[in-house]
């Protein structure tokens, strides 16, 4: 523990005319202001020593770290610990050593003018982001607070409402929200053409048309919403395989063999910020999973060439392992080691070898072994009947 030297102040667009008397007077008495153009224009005329944000921002936290013993104070907008870099800094610096003062965010601003109720809305950010990652929250009747990257955002993620045909959904973008210039911009995403602000908050109505593509967060998105050589697991089986890995926030998978991707992309739609590492060697396989990722929400899939088990070396330690291809005993006993405490591994199996590997691995080690085996309706002449696919060996365990 250590005495707090360092303020990290939200400011919003009225400036200091908006900060409690005590905060105003922590940036008046400031030896050394942090922040960025935006952020030293609203501070007013004080004395401090300014600072501006470098690149990369690694840079800026050791010299902020220097700072100690002088009256320093790093200007944010909004919130600092809601999407920005107050926890950041809060991961670098001792939190103890921090004062945090908090504005209204540009979520709840944005909430107070559209006359939504905050638990009721996703609130997103593609700020420095991949603007796709927003594309797995877009559910009928849904409504998203995004905080965007520039002015060209907006018409990004209209484009993206309109292909997945919720081109009716409603679209508001806000910006300069409680300063003299507040500007606020109204269409529907099939015909969006404003021009706007570069910063700027957008939120969005989503309006389903009846053909609409349905991408629920559950897994089991279905199999023909992913290219794919038709090497994949499949929609039912694929379910049964996330739900047994447990996404978790924040979560990392090794999907090892990913193939097209969809194991690792499910889970990473599945829980807010799981990461997922494919492991595939074929390239025509990893242009598949890459190109899955951006069209399904998941660009941030970190994609490996490579066979197992050497592929596997110094990858970060994963929180869940899915072998759905190049099952043998020392990838196994690879991923096991590498596995955390309570990790969950899935393995699945479709020839006999590899059931047999299963089952002997089921003996020494323990878990749930289980057979899927699904059939389709499909038609037969004139008639319907059963196509059964190819049963699945499923072995899943938790690392105790």
């Amino acid at each position: 523990m250590s005495d707090p030297w360092l303020h990290i102040v939200g400011i919003g667009e009225d400036g200091l005319d908006g900060l409690v008397p005590a905060t105003r007077a922590v940036i008046e008495a400031a030896e050394v202001i942090i922040g960025g153009e935006r952020h030293h224009s609203l501070a007013g005329n004080v004395n401090a020593e300014r600072l501006a944000w470098p690149s990369p921002f690694d840079a800026m936290v050791e010299t902020i770290k220097t700072l100690r013993g002088r009256r320093a104070v790093i200007l944010v907008t909004g919130d600092p610990l809601w999407f920005s870099v107050g926890a950041r800094i809060g991961r670098a610096i001792d939190p103890s050593a921090i004062i945090y003062h908090p504005q209204l965010s540009a979520f709840q601003l944005a909430a107070a003018r559209m006359g939504w109720s905050l638990p009721d809305v996703e609130t997103l950010t593609v700020h420095g982001r991949p603007v796709e990652q927003m594309i797995a929250f877009i559910q009928p009747d849904a409504r998203l607070l995004v905080l965007t990257t520039g002015a060209e955002t907006p018409g990004q993620i209209a484009r993206f409402l309109t292909d997945r045909g919720f081109g009716k959904s409603r679209m508001t973008v806000l910006a300069a929200m409680g300063g003299k210039d507040e500007a606020r911009f109204d269409g529907v995403a099939e015909s969006w053409d404003h021009v706007v602000p570069a910063f700027n908050t957008l939120a969005v109505e989503c309006v389903a048309a009846p053909d609409a593509a349905l991408l629920p967060r559950v897994p089991g998105l279905a199999d023909n919403l992913f290219q794919s050589d038709g090497t994949m697991t499949k929609q039912e089986v694929r379910a049964a395989t996330v739900a047994k890995l447990m996404p978790m926030r924040g979560a990392l998978l090794w999907d090892i063999g990913c193939g097209c991707g969809s194991v690792a992309i499910e889970w990473m739609r599945a829980a807010r910020y799981a990461r997922a590492i494919g492991i595939e060697p074929r390239a025509d396989r990893r242009a598949m999973a890459a190109a899955n990722a951006l069209a399904l929400g998941a660009p941030k899939l970190s994609i490996v060439e490579g066979t197992v088990p050497a592929a596997l070396d110094g990858l970060e330690a994963p929180d869940a392992i899915f072998i759905g291809g190049g099952l043998s005993r020392p990838t196994f006993e690879a991923a096991w080691a590498a596995l955390r405490p309570l990790g969950r591994l899935v393995a699945n199996a479709v020839t006999l070898e590899s059931e047999a590997e299963l089952i002997a691995l089921h003996k020494e080690y323990g878990g749930d072994l289980v057979k899927i085996a699904t059939h389709r309706a499909e038609p037969i002449g004139r008639l319907t009947g059963w196509r059964p696919a190819m049963p699945v060996t499923q072995w899943s365990l938790v690392k105790r």
